[in-house]
C-alpha cells in the first residue's frame, strides 16, 4: 500500500496576504492531518489515531454515534416545525431532549456532544440559506435527515473524554461508558497542552473507529515571500507540469486498484440482497476503497 510522506504542519507555507483562509489535507496509513489556517497567527490542527478496544466498547461508541445522529435529526425537525428558530434555540432544545423521559438515551450523551450535534444541524440550515441568498442555480441543498449508515461520528468538546498521562490512551466518561481505548497513530500529542484540545471527534468507518483531535496551535514561524512565481498545469497524462518543465507522474491509484475492486463487486453482485453474506462483502468493498486513493 502506498503511504504518503510524513509531513508536519511547518512543512507547508502560504502567502497569507493572498490566501487568508487555506485548508490542506494530508493522509497516511493510520494518521490524518488537516491543517486549517483560520488566522495569520493561529492554525487548527486535526490529528487522527485509530482506536483499539473490545467489542462491547465499540457497541457503546455505536450507541453514542446513533444518539448524536438522533439529536441532529430532532433539532432539524424542531426547526422545520417552528418559525424563527435560531442557532441558540437549537442549543436550548438539546436540554429539552435530555429531560424528555420518552428518550432516556439522550441524557446519556455528554451535554457538549449534544450541542455539537445541534450545531451540525444548524450548519446545514445556514448553508441552505446562504445558497438561497446567493441565488445558486439548481437545488439549494435543503437540509435532510441523516440515516443509519456505515460512516458516522460523534463530537465532544472539552469534556466527556480524558487523555492518559502518556497520551497513548483516551477514556470516554459519558453515560454510555465506552471506557478506555488505545490510540494507534504516529503523532506525539505531548507537544500540545490540554487547553489546546478544542474538540475530540470519534469517527466510525468500514475499517474501524478513529479519534480526531482538533488542536488550536499558534503559528510562530514567519516566512518571507521569495518573490518567485511558478505556473502549474494539472493534467491526466501527468499529475502536473510546472513552468520550469518539470513533471510529476500520475499515480493512477484507481487504475491500479480497479482489478481487486472489480473482483469484490462481482462477488458481491452474486449474493442475495439483505443476506449476511452480502453485508460481509459490502464491508470488504468499503474497506478496500480507502486504499484506492492511498
Amino acid at each position: 500500500m502506498r503511504k504518503a510522506p510524513c509531513l508536519q504542519a511547518g512543512d507547508i507555507s502560504f502567502d497569507y496576504a493572498q490566501l487568508p483562509r487555506v485548508t490542506e489535507f494530508i493522509r497516511s496509513q493510520h494518521d490524518i492531518i488537516y491543517v486549517s489556517v483560520h488566522d495569520v497567527n493561529y492554525i487548527m490542527l486535526v490529528f487522527e489515531a485509530k482506536l483499539e478496544g473490545q467489542d462491547g466498547q465499540y457497541k457503546a461508541l455505536d450507541e453514542a454515534i446513533r444518539t448524536a445522529r438522533f439529536v441532529r435529526n430532532a433539532s432539524l425537525r424542531y426547526w422545520m416545525d417552528n418559525k424563527n428558530i435560531g442557532r441558540y434555540d437549537l442549543s436550548k432544545f438539546c436540554a429539552v431532549l435530555a429531560a424528555n423521559t420518552e428518550f432516556p438515551w439522550v441524557a446519556k450523551l455528554n451535554s457538549m456532544a449534544r450541542q455539537a450535534s445541534a450545531e451540525r444541524a444548524w450548519s446545514a440550515i445556514a448553508r441552505f440559506f446562504d445558497n438561497c441568498k446567493k441565488n445558486k442555480p439548481g437545488k439549494k441543498g435543503f437540509p435532510k435527515f441523516k440515516k443509519e449508515q456505515t460512516h458516522g461520528s460523534v463530537e465532544y468538546k472539552t469534556c466527556g473524554w480524558k487523555l492518559s498521562d502518556d497520551r497513548r490512551y483516551i477514556t470516554f466518561s459519558d453515560g454510555f461508558k465506552a471506557g478506555t481505548f488505545k490510540l494507534w497513530g504516529t503523532r506525539d500529542l505531548h507537544f500540545y497542552q490540554l487547553k489546546q484540545f478544542k474538540r475530540v471527534r470519534v469517527v466510525r468507518r468500514a475499517d474501524g473507529y478513529y479519534c480526531q483531535f482538533c488542536i488550536d496551535q499558534e503559528r510562530v514561524e514567519r516566512r518571507e515571500p521569495t518573490g518567485k512565481t511558478i505556473g502549474i498545469d494539472v493534467g491526466l497524462n501527468h499529475f502536473y507540469t510546472d513552468s520550469n518543465g518539470e513533471t510529476v507522474a500520475n499515480p493512477r491509484h484507481l487504475r491500479k486498484s480497479e482489478k481487486s475492486l472489480r473482483r469484490l463487486q462481482r462477488r458481491m453482485s452474486k449474493t442475495k440482497k439483505g443476506s449476511n453474506n452480502r453485508a460481509k462483502f459490502r464491508n470488504k468493498l468499503a474497506r478496500a476503497h480507502p486504499f484506492v486513493t492511498g
